[in-house]
This record gives C-alpha cells, sequence and structure tokens, in this order.
C-alpha cells in the first residue's frame, strides 16, 4: 500500500466533472448526481460573484469540496463543501438547503456561516464571539469545523490576492484558532499546510529567507536523502522487513519553530531532515525501531512511543533521532500504513458517520469537544471561552501514569489539581492533597511527563476560588466555576427568600400563605420563572427589584407610585432579633466551652461550613442562617463573600479550648505480621493520639487498616500521612 502526501494546492481550472470522478473513487456506491445539483445551485447563487483573484467565485466551493474529498469526508460533508458560503452571501434560507438537499447538509453549511450581521465593539470580541459559535455548531456536528478547515485551507492558499493588512489578520486568525483545531483532530496534513501558509504572511522575510536557504542546498539534499534512504531500506531487507521508506525536508513553520525555542540561526538548526518508515504491522514497527538504533547511534532523550500511549487525537507513531550518516541528526517516524492515514487525515480518515444512529459519529465520541461546551457554559464572555480553549488545543503536553496505570494527557503546565479534575470531576472537587512518585507535593506543583499521580480526597473538601489560578486546563476550570456558581446560586436563593419574607411581613402575610393561595402565579409568567427558586435567586442576585415583585401579587395592592424600601436599619434590626433568638436557644443547649468563641460568648452553639471546612490557625467569620443557627466559615470562604455585612458575625478560635478535630485515615499495606502495631507506634511517636483502628486482611495479601486519629490542624494531618508513608511495608495513605 502506497500512501502519497496530500496536495491542497489551488486548482484554477477545477471543473465539476473532474471533481465528480475523485469522488467516485471515494464513494463507489453513492449516487454522486446530487452533487453534480449542488454544483448547479451554488452557481447559480454565486453568478456575477468575483473572489479577489479575479475568478469567478464558484472556484472557491470546487477547491473547497475537492479538499473535503481528499480527507475522504462523508457525501454530506462534499455537498456542504460546494454550498458552504451560500447562506451567508446569497441570502438563501437553511430552509431552502434543508429542502433541496436535505437536514444534515443544511446543519454543516449554516455551522459555517460566519456571523457577519451582529456589530462587535472590537475584532477580538468578533473573533472570540464567531470562534464560539462556531465551537457550539462543531460539538453538534463535527463536520462543520472539517469544512470550514478546508474553507480555511483554499482561502489561506489564495490569500496573495488581498490587502497586505488583511493578510496579516487572517494569518494570524488561522494560526491561533484552525491550525490547533486541525492539530487537536488530528489532520497533520492540513496542520502542516496551514502553519506554512501563516509563515508565509506573517513573516514573509523569514518564510523567504528559509525558503532560499533550503533551495540553495536542495541537490546536496537530495542526494544525502537518496543515499540514506538506500541504506535504511539495505538494512530492512537484511531483517526480511518490508515496508515503504520517505525522506524529505521539515516543513518550514517546524524550522521556524526549532530557530525561535534555541534561539540561533537556520545554520545551526542540524536536524532539517525527516524519514518516515511505513511497515504493515505494529511488530514490525518496533522491529524497525531497533534495526535503526543498531544501524545508526540514537540521540539520549529524543525516543518517543506513541504507539504504546497514543495522543488525544488518535495519533500514533514511534519518533527517535539518530545520528545519520557524515554525523548528520535526522528524524525518524515508524509506523503502520493505516497509522499514516490516521497521522494525515486525522478523524476523517475512519469517518463512519451513519445517520440512523449518530451514536456513532465522531463527533460524538471526542471528549474534549464535549469539555469545550461544559466551559461554554461556565464562561463569563467569549474572550474568556477563547483564551481558555486555545490553551487546550495544543495537543502537545505531557503524559501523567494513575497509580493503576491509566494516562492521562494534560496541557504543558498542568497541575495535580488539573489530573484530579481529568479522573473524575468528584475527585476533583474533594482534593486535598497529592503524592507525585510517591512524594506530597503542593496542588500547583507542575506535572512532568511520566509522573505517577495519586489524589488524596476528603469527604468535607470542595472547591475555592483560589483553585482557578493553580488550574491550567479548561475541564478544571469549568468545573470549579460551575460548583461555585452553584454555592452562589444557593446564597442567592436564602439571601432572595429572606428578604421578600421580611418584605411580606410589612403587609401581614407570608411566602407559605400567598404560595398556597397561588398568588405568586402572576408574577411567575411576568418574568417567565419556571420555580418560585428562581424568583428568589433572582432577588437575591439583585437582578429583580424587590418593589417590582411585590407589585405583581395581587393581595399585596402595592403600587408603582407607592413608597417602599427595607432599609438597611431595620434589615439590621430585624438580623440583631434573630441572633438574640438563636443565642438564647444555644445558652439552654449547651453549657460547655466551644471550640469558637462568637462575639465574645464561648457558649453558643455553633456549626463547621461543610464548604470550607475551617479548621484551628485558619482567618474565620461567623454567618446567621435563617433556621440553621450559626455556621462558622473561612474567611475567605466564597460562599460568603456576597453575603449582606449585616448577617456576619465576629468569630474567633477559642485558645482556652484544646480542639481535637477527628479523623480518618485509610492504610494499605502488605499483610505481614505485627504490622498493626508498626503502625500505631508510628503514630504515636509524632504525638497524635489513636481513638479507634479497624483491620482486615484482604484476599490478594494485603492489610487494610482503617484509624480514627486527632489532629489540631491539617499540616499535622499531612505530617502523620507522610510518617507512615516512610514505612517500607506501607502501600498507600489515603483520608478516609
Amino acid at each position: 500500500m502506497f500512501v502519497e502526501r496530500i496536495d491542497f494546492s489551488h486548482e484554477a481550472n477545477l471543473t465539476i466533472d473532474e471533481l465528480i470522478k475523485r469522488a467516485e473513487v471515494l464513494l463507489p456506491e453513492a449516487d454522486l448526481s446530487i452533487l453534480r445539483r449542488c454544483y448547479e445551485f451554488s452557481e447559480k447563487m454565486h453568478t456575477n460573484q468575483k473572489r479577489s483573484s479575479g475568478e469567478s467565485y464558484i472556484i472557491h466551493p470546487l477547491n473547497v469540496a475537492s479538499t473535503l474529498i481528499k480527507l475522504k469526508m462523508d457525501i454530506d460533508s462534499i455537498m456542504a463543501g460546494l454550498l458552504h458560503d451560500t447562506v451567508e452571501d446569497c441570502d438563501v434560507s437553511p430552509e431552502e438547503i434543508s429542502k433541496l438537499f436535505g437536514q444534515n447538509v443544511a446543519q454543516i453549511v449554516v455551522g459555517c456561516t460566519k456571523i457577519s450581521k451582529i456589530k462587535f465593539k472590537t475584532k477580538e470580541e468578533s473573533q472570540a464571539e464567531n470562534f464560539r459559535k462556531m465551537v457550539v455548531a462543531m460539538a453538534q456536528d463535527l463536520r462543520v469545523i472539517i469544512v470550514k478547515l478546508a474553507d480555511r485551507m483554499h482561502n489561506m492558499r489564495t490569500l496573495q490576492y488581498v490587502s497586505k493588512e488583511k493578510q496579516t489578520a487572517k494569518a494570524q486568525e488561522t494560526l491561533d484558532i484552525y491550525v490547533p483545531l486541525a492539530s487537536r483532530l488530528g489532520i497533520n496534513s492540513v496542520k502542516a499546510d496551514l502553519e506554512d501558509l501563516c509563515l508565509r504572511f506573517i513573516h514573509p522575510d523569514i518564510y523567504y529567507r528559509l525558503a532560499e536557504k533550503i533551495a540553495m542546498k536542495k541537490r546536496e539534499r537530495e542526494t544525502y536523502i537518496e543515499e540514506t534512504h538506500g541504506l535504511i531500506e539495505e538494512k530492512m531487507l537484511e531483517y526480511s522487513v518490508q515496508g515503504e521508506v520517505t525522506g524529505r525536508p521539515k516543513h518550514f513553520y517546524s524550522i521556524y519553530k526549532k530557530m525561535q525555542q534555541r534561539g540561533v540561526d537556520f545554520e545551526h538548526i542540524q536536524d532539517l531532515l525527516a524519514f518516515r518508515i511505513l511497515v504493515n504491522n505494529i511488530t514490525e514497527c518496533y522491529k524497525v525501531l531497533g534495526i535503526i538504533h543498531s544501524a545508526f547511534t540514537p540521540v539520549p532523550g529524543r525516543f518517543k512511543d506513541y504507539i504504546a500511549i497514543p495522543k488525544v487525537n488518535n495519533y500514533q507513531s514511534l519518533h527517535t533521532t539518530v545520528i545519520g550518516p557524515k554525523a548528520e541528526r535526522i528524524e525518524i517516524q515508524i509506523r503502520t500504513f493505516e497509522m499514516h492515514e490516521v497521522a494525515e487525515r486525522g478523524v476523517a480518515a475512519h469517518w463512519k458517520y451513519k445517520e440512523r444512529n449518530k451514536a456513532d459519529a465522531p463527533g460524538n465520541k471526542l471528549k474534549w469537544v464535549e469539555e469545550l461546551m461544559e466551559f461554554n457554559q461556565s464562561a463569563q464572555n467569549s474572550s474568556e471561552f477563547m483564551d481558555a480553549v486555545k490553551n487546550d488545543l495544543d495537543v502537545g503536553g505531557v503524559f501523567i501514569f494513575t497509580p493503576t496505570g491509566d494516562v492521562k494527557e494534560l496541557r504543558y503546565g498542568a497541575t495535580p489539581l488539573d489530573f484530579a479534575y481529568a479522573v473524575h470531576t468528584e475527585v476533583g472537587n474533594k482534593t486535598v492533597g497529592a503524592k507525585v512518585n510517591g512524594k506530597m507535593v503542593p496542588l500547583k506543583h507542575r506535572l512532568k511527563s511520566g509522573d505517577t499521580v495519586e489524589i488524596l480526597t476528603s469527604k468535607t473538601q470542595t472547591p475555592s476560588k483560589d483553585w482557578l489560578k493553580i488550574c491550567k486546563t479548561s475541564r478544571a476550570i469549568s468545573k470549579i466555576k460551575q460548583y461555585l456558581m452553584k454555592v452562589e446560586r444557593d446564597e442567592h436563593r436564602e439571601r432572595g427568600e429572606d428578604l421578600l419574607e421580611k418584605a411580606l411581613k410589612k403587609f401581614e402575610t407570608s411566602i407559605k400563605t400567598l404560595d398556597k393561595k397561588s398568588e405568586f402565579k402572576p408574577v411567575l409568567e411576568k418574568y417567565h420563572f419556571k420555580t418560585l427558586e428562581e424568583l428568589f435567586v433572582n432577588i437575591g442576585s439583585n437582578n429583580l427589584p424587590l418593589k417590582e415583585v411585590l407589585v405583581a401579587i395581587p393581595s399585596v395592592a402595592l403600587t408603582e407610585q407607592d413608597d417602599f424600601e427595607l432599609k438597611d436599619e431595620e434589615k439590621e434590626k430585624e438580623l440583631d432579633s434573630y441572633y438574640k433568638r438563636v443565642s438564647k436557644t444555644a445558652r439552654k443547649s449547651t453549657s460547655k466551652d466551644n471550640a469558637v468563641i462568637v462575639d465574645g460568648l464561648d457558649d453558643i452553639m455553633v456549626k463547621m461550613g461543610r464548604c470550607c471546612n475551617p479548621i484551628p490557625g485558619d482567618p474565620i467569620t461567623g454567618i446567621i442562617t435563617r433556621g440553621r443557627g450559626i455556621t462558622v466559615h473561612t474567611a475567605g470562604c466564597t460562599r460568603i463573600s456576597d453575603l449582606d455585612k449585616a448577617r456576619h458575625l465576629h468569630v474567633e478560635w477559642n485558645k482556652h479550648y484544646n480542639f481535637a478535630h477527628p479523623v480518618n485515615i485509610k492504610v494499605t499495606t502488605h499483610d505481614k505480621p505485627g504490622i498493626l502495631s508498626k503502625i500505631s507506634k508510628s503514630i504515636n511517636n509524632v504525638g497524635i493520639n489513636i481513638r479507634s483502628a479497624i483491620a482486615r486482611s484482604m484476599p490478594d495479601q494485603k492489610g487494610s487498616f482503617i484509624f480514627e486519629i486527632e489532629v489540631k490542624d491539617y499540616s499535622e494531618l499531612l505530617k502523620t500521612i507522610s510518617t507512615i508513608e516512610q514505612m517500607e511495608e506501607v502501600i498507600s495513605v489515603n483520608r478516609a
């Protein structure tokens, strides 16, 4: 099998007849007369339209459709390629496309349509909003972005006909958005071509200088490639391995990146040549690797096995750099023919779109697209969404192992907290610590490829706003924001309910009374709320003025002209009264000293906030909570940041109270005699009291122990865990 490099060059004389001939090779059983109808419709709609080059506009849709055939896309995608500009440029309605060519084609065309009618304040805002909508369309049908990539490829191929300003802007947008998307979809042929085209228009001086220098050594390079090619083939035949060997100079953008990263000129870049060896199966891949390493000296640290651990875009190959003939460094990629097909065409190489069962479509199997959509829900604006997604689109990252040997690929700079959210949302939300390669590290620790990460969790732990500064991946950021938004919503709901209840007291009624009479129905209908909870949230967040709600309640009989306002003094008076009632009840229920002193009183019954789990040493504040007494939070807890100051109480840790915080830890060990005694002694040696211990032997000759210990703060817990981990018999220690 011979796989040649895809040529995406502009074809000025391409015809519909030639396009159909190419489609017949790809789709021999399909009825391709529909392509001619698409072409005729598109040509009619684009009549009298010209491109910047002076060519008839129809040549653009023809080239886009041709690119999609080269990427081996399905018939709907090719049709969409011919029609992709008709909705935007020709005032054709999506309904007309759907009626003539089917709903699937219409959906792709609409997804590809640019957001041209919306007015934006800045170009950056326009680009960010366009990108956000494109991602949403892509999530509905992945073919949208592949057609969009084909569209951008042809536009970049003919960019020389527009102004310098437009060239630079379009090339930079391509480099920022479309190149990473092509990379994430695994379409490396498109990625490489787009990168070179971007370099040509953003840094023309560098591009043409590279072209000149590479051309100057063309004959010398071709001779070297031919000799090395022959040598590799000879070695392969010696070991009875058949395959295809090709050699080429690296593409311009790849060389440019090396110059930038190393801070050197072209003359100092040694590894300019890349060889590719294609064989029939995985066994032969590793056999060829052995042949190459025995024939040439491998460069240490330059071997990567993407077959055993594929990239997130399903790319598979062996990469190695060796010292070739004449002491030249050469990069060699070894893969099967099938792997090469995927490497060149990415997700498009194995497109199996089943109209009746969309669950089989690749677009519904790409987890990262789903993660983009999750982040879309929590991003505050399009620019924030675009910045975060651009970071995540870069496939190049670090490979991190779980304790069980599974692999997670994260972006460069990722932390244990990013890893925790990559494992599972709940693992991330409950994270209290992490061990990297068996050693405790802070949550902001930067991970490296090959690290094994174990996450320590606690049932009482919850995300904090500070975590947003630690995390680097959009998945982690999205999940943390979702949690914080839920907490904020709960606070707004509670605050809104309190305010409405207080206001209704002035009219000698209550929420419960009005709800029984269905008097909230006109309010909910007026503001399109489905539940009372939505009403409370909007009141509590100040999105809906309280007076407007009261005016809409029939029996309250408040008019627009009437004066109504809950004054701050009344609010404080009400809360002060509530605080006194809480204090009175608390005195009756307890006579013991407390760990926390409330406004100078040490006999007030309080509870610790589960959201931030305060322990001695944390700055704290008390919150009056209707129906639940006084809750203690850390001073920086996000749940209390937006609450009325009137609900805050001064609280402090009782220095005279010897606070002991019970906590469970689970220890897994090799099952050996006397191990329980040994662990207990280790815990006691650091001055920690053991309240109870449960031990059991497991079938795989391991021991499992649950210790309930008392610590004064979290640092003491970590110290205890670290002490136990140093024992030779111990496999793992986790907070239970």
